[in-house]
């Protein structure tokens, strides 16, 4: 065989042969890469219950008056948000609650709620009740505070103070 028919059968040859395999893998994808769910909202927080809240800020102030005697809650140098008023004639003891609320004024203690009817008027929600009234013991004895609620108005969660106790005693005597 001469030199050229082996370089021609060499080149044939090296032509039969095929590219170099090359790994089969799938064509990547045109398709944007998944978005992530939003994580579910967390669940409600349970409500607090009423004695497990901070107390409304504010101070309890005692005054005599000619009719009776006035504690008032507030903070210093604003209006005051409770009124707890002793009429010694009537022998009654009436409750205000600051805020345009209406229907019943709630009292809640340690001894459990008490609704008591209330007026309701453009500044306030009043109720009054008879100094004998079991509530304002309850109030004067309650675990450290006592809460006051109506409907339209904000809870206020208060200290059961010595102010509060006098009150109702003064309207007792």
């Amino acid at each position: 065989m001469t030199t050229a028919t082996f370089a021609s059968l060499t080149l044939l040859l090296a032509s039969c042969v095929g590219a170099p395999d090359q790994p089969t893998s799938p064509a990547p994808s045109q398709r944007p890469a998944p978005v992530p769910a939003p994580a579910p909202a967390p669940p409600p927080a349970a409500p607090v219950e009423w004695q497990y809240r901070p107390t409304t800020p504010g101070n309890w102030t005692y005054r005599a008056e000619s009719t009776g005697s006035v504690a008032s809650f507030g903070a210093p140098g604003t209006a005051a948000l409770v009124t707890m008023r002793c009429n010694v004639a009537a022998r009654q003891v009436s409750v205000a609650r600051a805020g345009a609320g209406k229907g019943l004024l709630t009292v809640r203690t340690s001894y459990g709620a008490t609704n008591w009817p209330a007026a309701a008027t453009p500044t306030a929600v009043v109720a009054t009740r008879t100094a004998t009234d079991a509530t304002l013991d309850q109030i004067a004895y309650s675990r450290g505070h006592f809460a006051l609620e109506a409907q339209g108005v904000d809870m206020l969660i208060l200290p059961a103070w010595a102010e509060v106790s006098r009150v109702i005693e003064d309207c007792r005597r």
